[in-house]
This record gives structure tokens, C-alpha cells and sequence, in this order.
């Protein structure tokens, strides 16, 4: 979601990261992750004698998470050869081409994968992956084609979208196929959806944790981003380990091992709380009763915004919150320990409403109403302009303008 400016940016990254795509015709370049992969394999295999059985390294992980034992997967388990060779007979349709689409797909393909993309015929989306290198009638068809040609089924529509066109899209998954999802939403809530996977084919979830675009740079970057693996039906008895392996392929570096109903529970609640919802409530809440005490609006942005992601968050990121703490001064921390409680206190209520709002499936039911109408993206354009109109952002844009990194939205 983005300002028409932010939507613009948006598009002109898509063309720059285009130029630098792989095309079909070309040979494969890899990412740093995947070249890197590629090197290992080719070193330990110079070093290896002739007879000698190759070694893998073990991904798996039993981690002591606060006293909480859970499995980890991690990427050393699936060498580039190794990944390429499990899905050398397989065709991964990838079905819808938004942010998750685009980051998953251009990963696979660039791990060496067999990947086609599957969207509406000449709409924006199928734009937006010729711009990416897929070409129609290779790597680009109408989504019923898509589906027919392959047997690893991505389907990383909306949610939304995923409903209304289920009645197509279900036939087309045929025995021996593997239905694979991004997100546990429309499966859970199949009363509300009704996405009713079919009984004889593999039901698997890779969920990265972060938007398509961060997908996509990290992986580029040579790391990897976490997700969370689930099974919802294991069909051929290879269903966990088929996602684990599809989570490395799309760029995950390690995986958490969930359910489909505790991933879509845990997301919804999230994004509606700090992440997005509850931090937006909360940032422009501090910054009017700044502003309605006598600062500037440069000064309610800096003591609200701008010293929270640029200084304090990043500090919490690498080392934890008592981390964070001990980097302020004795005031900010003396402050920051006492009110802590009291700001628990009182959202507490509020987040256990949100809790069960997303369990009762109320937010499931308000999110397909509104995406699924026809005025969606003039809805939505509208509303997110409206907080891109907020004093306390149009502030933001000052703001950021002066830090020594700038580069204009136009150049990004």
C-alpha cells in the first residue's frame, strides 16, 4: 500500500530491478545466495575424493526459544545442486504476480528452478512480468494454462481474489498436483472463503516473513529471509518436506514450523497491531498532543517518528529491547521503564479484541468484503491519501529530505 507517489516509486523500482532480470534467452545468473550456493557445491566437490559419498551439512534445528523447544529449518540443507536435483521433474506454476509473486518467482527462477507464471492475459500484472523476463507462451500464460502446465500450484493471489476465483481454479487441481499457499487465510476460513482444497493432493504454506520486495532483496543480497512452513494435507507423505525445500527455493533462509491456522492468526493479529495498525495509531496520537502543546511540526515528527526508526528501532533489531534501553540516557530510561506498564495496561484489552476478532473470523469477513469490490483500488488509493495528507507525514517528507542518504522518490 503506497501514496500515488509511493505507487510510482514502486513501479520505476519494478523497471529498474526488470533491466537487470533474467531473460529466458540468456544464461542463468544466479543471486549472490545462489552463486555462492554453486561455489560451495563446486569446491567441496573438487575436494571430494572420486568414491567419496557427498556430506550434507544438517538444517535442522531444535531451538531453545525462551524455555520453548521448536524446530528450525535452515537453507545449509538444500545446496543449490541438491534443490535443483529435488525439483528437476517438477514445474512450479505461480499463480498472480503482486508483491509475493513477483520476490518468490524471480528467486526460484534465479535458484535454477523451473518456474511459469500464470496471471490475467494483457492486465497489469502480466505488464509487469514481461517487464521481469517472462515471456509469454515460455514462462507467461493465462492462469487455466498455467495450472495445466504445472504440478507445484503457487497460488499467491489476494486473498480476496483467491475466493472469487476458486469455482476455476479448483477443478484444475488434479491428482498429484501440490497446492501451495503464502498464506493460511483462505484454507482456515474456507467457511468464509470457501477454498476447500482437494482431498487427494498435497496442502503445503511457505510464509515469508515480509512484504515481496523484501523477499526479493534479501535473497539478492545473499541472505535470506524467515518464513514460516506448514502442511495442511499430506498426501504423498513427502508434504513437509517439499515445503521446507520450496521455502529455500523462493529465498528463505530459515523456517519456523507453524500450522496453517496459527500462521494466518498470528499475521492478521500482527499486522493490524505494531506493525502496521497499532503503530500508525500510536505515532500520530503521540505527534497531535505534541502539536496541540505548542511544537512544530518538525519537532513532533522528530521526537515521534524520526528518532524511533532512524535511531532507537534499528538498535532494538540487532540486539533486544534491554539493548536499546542501555544505549539512552539514565532520563529516557528512567522514563521508558516507568511508563512501559502503564501503555501495557492499557492496550492489553484492546489487543485481546483484536485477538479474537481475527480468531472469530470477523477481520477474515470485513477484508473479503472490502477487497472484493469493484472500486477497490480507487477505495484504497483514496484512504491511503488520506494519511499521506496527514500533518504528521507531510512533515515526514521535510524531515527526510534533510538526512545525509536522501535521494528523492522520483530517483529511487
Amino acid at each position: 500500500m503506497a501514496s500515488i507517489a509511493a505507487r510510482s516509486a514502486s513501479q520505476a523500482l519494478r523497471r529498474s530491478v526488470a533491466k537487470s532480470a533474467v531473460r529466458p534467452a540468456q544464461s542463468a545468473k544466479y543471486s549472490l545466495l545462489a552463486r555462492a550456493a554453486v561455489n560451495r557445491v563446486s569446491i567441496a566437490q573438487a575436494a571430494a575424493a572420486p568414491s567419496a559419498p557427498a556430506v550434507q551439512t544438517r538444517g535442522v534445528k531444535t531451538l531453545d526459544f525462551a524455555g520453548t523447544k521448536e524446530t528450525v529449518f535452515e537453507r545449509s540443507d538444500w545446496p543449490l545442486a541438491k534443490l535443483q536435483d529435488y525439483f528437476k521433474n517438477d514445474t512450479l506454476a505461480l499463480i498472480g504476480y503482486g508483491s509475493q509473486g513477483h520476490g518468490q518467482g524471480l528467486n526460484a527462477r534465479d535458484n535454477g528452478l523451473n518456474v511459469i507464471v500464470g496471471v490475467r492475459k494483457d492486465g497489469e500484472s502480466w505488464r509487469q512480468a514481461i517487464e521481469d523476463g517472462w515471456v509469454p507462451g515460455e514462462t507467461l500464460f493465462p492462469i487455466e494454462e498455467a495450472i495445466n502446465r504445472g504440478t507445484i500450484i503457487m497460488n499467491l493471489l489476494s486473498d480476496a481474489a483467491q475466493s472469487q476465483t476458486w469455482p476455476t481454479i479448483a477443478p484444475l487441481i488434479t491428482k498429484g498436483k501440490t497446492l501451495y499457499f503464502s498464506h493460511g487465510f483462505s484454507v482456515v476460513y474456507k467457511d468464509d472463503t470457501h477454498v476447500v482444497p482437494p482431498k487427494d493432493v498435497d496442502v503445503i504454506l511457505v510464509a515469508p516473513k515480509g512484504s515481496g520486495r523484501t523477499v526479493r532483496t534479501l535473497f539478492k543480497e545473499g541472505r535470506g529471509i524467515n518464513a514460516s512452513v506448514a502442511v495442511w494435507q499430506d498426501v504423498t507423505g513427502k508434504a513437509q518436506e517439499k515445503a521446507i525445500a520450496l521455502g529455500v527455493g523462493v529465498g528463505a533462509g530459515y523456517l519456523y514450523e507453524t500450522t496453517f491456522e496459527k500462521e494466518v492468526y498470528s499475521d492478521l493479529y500482527g499486522e493490524r497491531g505494531v506493525l502496521m495498525g497499532a503503530i500508525q495509531g500510536l505515532f500520530l496520537a503521540q505527534y497531535q498532543v505534541l502539536r496541540k502543546n505548542g511544537h512544530t511540526p518538525s519537532e513532533a515528527f522528530n521526537e515521534t517518528v524520526e528518532e524511533a526508526t532512524q535511531s532507537l528501532y534499528p538498535l532494538i533489531g540487532q540486539k533486544g529491547m534491554d539493548y536499546m534501553y542501555n544505549a539512552c540516557s539514565t532520563t529516557a530510561r528512567r522514563g521508558a521503564l516507568d511508563w512501559a506498564p502503564v501503555f501495557e495496561k492499557a492496550n492489553l484489552p484492546i489487543f485481546e479484541q483484536l485477538y479474537e476478532s481475527v480468531r472469530n473470523g470477523t477481520e477474515t469477513r470485513k477484508s473479503l468484503e472490502y477487497n472484493g469490490r469493484k472500486t477497490y483500488r480507487e477505495d484504497l488509493a483514496r484512504e491511503l491519501a488520506e494519511i499521506d495528507n496527514q500533518e504528521i507525514w507531510r512533515a515526514g517528507k521535510v524531515v527526510r529530505s534533510l538526512r545525509p542518504d536522501y535521494k528523492p522518490e522520483n530517483d529511487s
